[in-house]
């Protein structure tokens, strides 16, 4: 696996011996300021505060990662993506043509047009488990499940169906992220339950049935394994991974020292399992 550090963008930071070339970072996170959880101190002004940094990371051919959402409390939880991408994404992209931009665990089909409407190999995206598989239903079918909840917030059916079709449809543009986030219970079913679902245990199973379901497993592998390596220009995982159709039972939670943890999809069935070859 390829381990992509994080750093809060400062004017200060100085690239030049922090790129590729040192086989140590390979990327540049953005979290905007009170995005998800623990992001209170992250970016407040890309284009006041950031933009020689960015403008470095292009003579170093360094990708942005964004976790692209406004955190403007004026503006619809919902609508936070698609405000990002027209007030921050749109801009950098047309001032900053050559940045290689990752927008991170996209949610909706205005992400999926963005991305499509990009040069091609400048702009891709990730995609998570969760946001393939659950619509913001499974935030209330039974009552309020916080195990569900994550940040970027899951949305509509129809913007599900919009990512399916992205990704199951062969794209080189959209590639696999999980943003498993492995909060213990105690920080979950709370009177203010913090947001992340921990989907590691599960994220193979999910994902197989989702390209199963649309008659796409022949563009799984890439989808897996190819297409993020060749956007960032790096090898090709040579490890396998072995997918069979067979059932099991995902645990209700996982213990250890620090608490328990609630997988995604717990006590449910999965039709694959997922085994190291």
């Amino acid at each position: 696996m390829i381990g992509i550090f994080t750093f809060v963008i400062v004017p200060s930071l100085k690239l030049s011996s922090l790129t590729e070339k040192s086989g140590v970072v390979y990327g540049v996170k953005l979290y905007p300021a009170g995005a998800t959880t623990n992001s209170q101190d992250g970016v407040t002004d890309i284009f006041g505060k950031c933009y020689s940094v960015l403008h470095e990371m292009v003579e170093q051919d360094l990708p942005l990662l964004v976790h692209g959402e406004v955190t403007n409390p004026e503006v619809d939880v919902f609508d936070r993506e698609k405000v990002f991408i027209e007030t921050i994404l749109e801009p950098l992209v047309q001032r900053l043509p050559q940045l290689k931009v990752v927008m991170e665990h996209i949610t909706t089909m205005d992400a999926v047009k963005f991305v499509e409407s990009c040069k091609e190999g400048n702009v891709a995206a990730t995609v998570t488990p969760q946001h393939l598989f659950l619509n913001r239903n499974a935030l209330f079918q039974g009552g309020l499940q916080p195990h569900n909840y994550c940040l970027p917030v899951l949305k509509r059916e129809i913007h599900r169906q919009a990512i399916v079709s992205a990704v199951t449809g062969g794209s080189t543009r959209f590639f696999l992220g999980t943003d498993s986030a492995p909060h213990d219970r105690r920080n979950k079913e709370c009177s203010c339950g913090c947001a992340g679902i921990y989907n590691s245990l599960v994220a193979l199973s999910i994902y197989a049935k989702v390209f199963e379901e649309a008659g796409a497993l022949d563009k799984l592998e890439a989808f897996t394994s190819f297409n993020g390596p060749d956007f960032y220009g790096l090898p090709r995982n040579k490890l396998k991974i072995k997918l069979r159709k067979a059932p099991w039972r995902v645990p209700e939670y996982l213990s250890f020292p620090f608490g328990d943890i609630v997988p995604m999809c717990a006590g449910q069935t999965l039709e694959w399992e997922a085994l190291l070859n």
